[in-house]
């Protein structure tokens, strides 16, 4: 990890903060914000559901709000602690958690020249727990009471019960300021358009492209190293490669085929077209869920026997070409409290006989017949063949009849929020890079998985995690979660994802915006000037 050297911080793990914490910039120089360099065209499969913070809660959605707003907080490139943005302080004043107090920067004003004050901000969090959109992040901020602001510069949030880590939420895509002015107070703003005080404005946008100017009004840390951004959406990951090859777009992000990408990474330079492949953390994942109100997999001993039976190695070899690499557990590697706890119950080749055992225990003698369901579009390029190399796994064991159906998105969430499915995917792009976000959704009040799982053990353990500001201390917690899960199997993890980019050669910074915070950072990219 990069050493932070701009920022004389204390984290969120230090203890209890009475006084705010107080953060000064060292050399901090914002001449960097008109932009300079050559502006840079990137492509993307991807679709930005939604321009409006308040609804849109999916990686094409918050790769926008990242650039265009401000949050209070921010995740520093190669950080996993937030530090002040739009703030010039922030911290808990309370022993329990529950009270966070943030005092504003001097000057920020947005794109359209409104000042942005405290006012900005109680109205944006306000407006999200209003609207409460299915598709958008109101269930971050379930513990959020209210938000107060005493004076142009302070926001004092209140919460209902203790949330260690609120810092990293507002810190999200959730946490983007919006104008008071511009945006309706009770209903989403319909227009497509977007104005913030982040390091970019949306210029244009449609479903074929977004445009981004540099926001020369920007107040904050970026230094901007491009004079611009203009993404393109694409259909299909082969004509995503071809862009790039071509010299169409300057990078290629999120929706490359794995195996175009393991065919570039492992190609001589000749025949990489110019191109580089630039390799990134990821603490992306992917889940095999059960419905436990099913009457196949409601039953455990189908559930364990498909737990001893996935041969994950051989899934991401063949299927994800090694760009994605096996999980045995809920929360991924590199994140706090990670524990190899389905490794250690089923291990990580087929046990045959140990799923027989679990069949005959639940009163399977024969075949069982199982339908596992997927969407091509939501979770990438090889979702569907993954649940066919599952399926495939699973009938060559003698044991299961399991066959793969597809739905479009759309269709597909809503099956799944009706309970209409047995097994199906579940994919996972944190909002945060703490335990707690790979965990409260699934296993919370309000599950994103809705597969009718509770247990009073993590009922109890969740809460004792959140009113814990250092997160160091919460690993024993999470790991006796973890191996409550690999016991009762209400999902499945299958893998843990890298981040890639392809670019143009001479394109850099890339690097720069390929970490587990999963902010895509356009200011960190420059390219050389055309010859």
């Amino acid at each position: 990890m990069r050493k932070r050297d701009q920022w004389l911080a204390a984290p969120i793990g230090a203890g209890l903060t009475t006084a705010l914490l107080a953060v000064a910039g060292c050399g901090t120089d914002d001449s960097g914000a008109a932009g300079n360099g050559e502006p840079v065209v990137m492509g993307m499969t991807d679709k930005v559901v939604s321009t409006d913070p308040a609804s849109g809660y999916d990686p094409g959605s918050w790769l926008l709000f990242n650039n265009v707003f401000q949050s209070l907080l921010s995740f520093p490139k190669g950080g996993t602690i937030p530090e002040p943005e739009a703030a010039e302080r922030c911290g808990f004043t309370d022993r329990e958690s529950k009270v966070y107090r943030c005092t504003l920067k001097d000057g920020l004003t947005f794109s359209n020249g409104h000042p942005l004050t405290s006012k900005d901000v109680k109205f944006s969090f306000d407006r999200i727990k209003r609207i409460k959109d299915k598709d958008g992040p109101a269930v971050m901020f379930a513990a959020l009471d209210k938000v107060e602001a005493p004076d142009s510069k302070t926001v004092v949030f209140r919460l209902k019960s203790p949330d260690a880590t609120f810092p990293m939420k507002i810190a999200s895509g959730a946490g983007s300021i919006v104008d008071h002015a511009e945006y309706p107070a009770d209903r989403l703003r319909a227009d497509g358009k977007a104005v913030g005080s982040g390091v970019y404005t949306l210029k244009d946008y449609s479903s074929q492209k977004a445009v981004f100017a540099v926001n020369g009004s920007y107040k904050g840390s970026a230094k901007v190293k491009n004079s611009g951004m203009t993404v393109k959406f694409f259909h299909a990951p082969g004509a995503l490669k071809t862009a790039v090859e071509k010299g169409d777009v300057d990078v290629a992000y999120r929706g490359l085929a794995m195996k175009d990408i393991a065919a570039l990474d492992n190609a001589s330079l000749k025949q990489q077209h110019g191109t580089q492949v630039v390799e990134g953390a990821s603490a992306e994942v992917m889940h095999l869920v059960f419905n436990l109100k099913d009457p196949v997999a409601g039953k455990l001993g189908v559930r364990k026997a498909i737990a001893y039976l996935l041969d994950r190695s051989t899934l991401v070899r063949d299927v994800y070409q090694r760009t994605a690499v096996p999980l045995y557990s809920i929360v991924p590697a590199g994140i706090t409290g990670h524990s190899t706890s389905f490794f250690n119950t089923y291990g990580d080749r087929p046990k045959p006989d140990k799923a027989k055992d679990a069949l005959r225990g639940a009163g399977y003698n024969g075949k069982v017949p199982l339908t596992l369901w997927a969407t091509p579009e939501r979770y990438g390029p090889g979702t569907v063949p993954a649940f066919e190399e599952i399926a495939q796994q699973l009938n060559a064991s003698g044991l299961f009849n399991a066959k793969v159906r597809t739905l479009p998105t759309k269709e597909y969430e809503q099956g799944m929020a009706d309970g209409k499915f047995g097994v199906y995917v579940k994919g996972w792009v944190p909002d945060y890079p703490d335990p707690d976000n790979f965990t409260a959704p699934f296993f919370g009040k309000d599950s994103v998985v809705a597969n009718n799982y509770s247990s009073p053990t993590i009922t109890r353990l969740l809460p004792k995690t959140a009113d814990q500001p250092n997160r160091g201390a919460t690993k024993s917690q999470f790991r006796e979660l973890q191996d409550i899960v690999a016991e009762d199997v209400p999902m499945i993890p299958i893998w843990q994802g890298k981040q890639y980019a392809v670019a143009r050669e001479g394109v850099s910074g890339l690097e720069w915006t390929l970490d587990p915070s999963t902010v895509f950072r356009f200011w960190e990219i420059s390219k050389p000037a055309e010859a």
